[in-house]
């Protein structure tokens, strides 16, 4: 049960944060529900992440007494699958049959392009809450797609950038070898060279495969300074485990969602593992202390940074809404709000670049009994290079 009394001295904060106008006009203030479409992965591989997304934005709409610019919200929730074929009907059933005001989605970079193809030609104000494919804020930016995550460049680079810091300078990578794999290693060798590092090797491994002797073997052979690796879910849980059982005794690195949700799993095995991230949940500062509290009094776990950019994309809505009076017919200026919408969020200080990606802190966090253990800061308000995007 959500302590409604907490939440709405938390949202209260929050609000104040906000960088937009509060005035909300008493004729949309009166008008019926604001229908936001979720298009999300409930069921697969990525369940708990589309979940913890929803319980976020949930939560931070609870938290404003169930109301954003004075409009109820009401929720339209569609599984994914994480089924990219799927994505250009399901979001057009959002869109057309749902009559969604808003789109939040989604996790997999895949059915999120997708989704933006249909928003960009729609003009629906959309918020990606986690995909982070590149393109998504490069060349395919456009006036009414934002994104409260990241983009997969922004953290290699912030990696890259910590590793540099460390005094590390002959790397080996390793990743499977896909698109979110592929722009991972390539943000990272861009800084890493950068502060002049050398990456003596790239090995890939054909996604979804977990046999990693061979790879295991030749960075073994290699003898680098460390190795910068970059999995996820049971894939990264296994590459921790075969990493400790080679005993190879080199640092292991990466962004974070090589150890985020296996931690506990990873039991001794992941100590002493290096990731950069954009939320830790230790973060010592006033909003995180707070969301953690209700998050865990409302769900009985922890929050991790998937709640953290459903939370946020709650927070960036409403700043859109409250400068139209929730008037969601004015588009342009809504885009244009969100666009400039400055906040608190758990994970630090929140802006938007020009090209709608979140410039924001990265934090080293070190795998220490089973938990993710705050290092400090990495790299402070990283934007990401927006290759492409005409927007600014």
């Amino acid at each position: 049960m959500i302590d409604r009394r907490r939440l709405l001295s938390l949202g209260a904060s929050a609000g104040a944060a906000l960088a937009c106008g509060p005035f909300i006009r008493p004729s949309y203030a009166q008008a019926g529900a604001l229908k936001v479409g979720l298009l999300l992965p409930y069921s697969g591989t990525y369940a708990p992440l589309g979940e913890a997304i929803t319980r976020g934005l949930e939560l931070y709409v609870q938290s404003q007494g169930g109301k954003l610019a004075g409009r109820s919200i009401s929720f339209v929730k569609v599984d994914d699958e994480s089924a990219p074929p799927k994505a250009t009907e399901l979001t057009t059933k959002l869109i057309q049959s749902e009559k969604a005001d808003v789109l939040v989605g989604t996790v997999h970079s895949g059915v999120a392009m997708a989704m933006v193809k249909i928003a960009r030609e729609d003009g629906i104000p959309t918020i990606v809450p986690n995909a982070g494919a590149d393109i998504i804020t490069r060349a395919m930016c456009a006036p009414n797609v934002f994104r409260t995550s990241f983009a997969n460049g922004q953290i290699g680079r912030a990696t890259g950038d910590a590793m540099i810091k460390a005094g590390l300078k002959k790397a080996v990578t390793v990743t499977w070898k896909y698109a979110a794999g592929e722009e991972m290693v390539s943000g990272f060798k861009k800084s890493f060279i950068a502060g002049k590092g050398e990456v003596v090797k790239d090995i890939t491994i054909a996604f979804p495969d977990v046999e990693f002797q061979s790879a295991l073997a030749e960075i073994a052979s290699l003898k680098p300074d460390c190795v910068y690796a970059f999995f996820s879910g049971g894939g990264a849980l296994k590459f921790i485990k075969d990493y400790a059982a080679a005993n190879l005794g080199i640092p292991l690195w990466g962004p974070g969602f090589l150890t985020d949700g296996v931690e506990a799993a990873a039991g001794p095995a992941g100590d002493g593992i290096k990731t950069v991230l954009h939320y830790v949940v230790d973060l010592d500062n006033a909003e995180n202390l707070a969301f953690v509290k209700s998050f865990e009094a409302a769900y009985k776990i922890p929050p991790d940074v998937f709640a953290v950019q459903g939370w946020d994309a709650g927070q960036l809505l409403d700043a859109g809404l409250k400068a139209v009076g929730g008037d969601v017919s004015k588009r342009k200026e809504l885009n244009a709000a969100m666009a400039k919408a400055s906040f608190a969020s758990p994970r630090g200080p929140f802006k938007l670049s020009a090209a709608h990606n979140p410039v924001q802190n990265f934090y080293l966090r070190e795998l220490k009994g089973g938990k993710s253990v705050n290092l400090g800061l990495a790299a402070p308000a990283v934007a990401d290079e927006a290759i492409g995007c005409k927007l600014s």
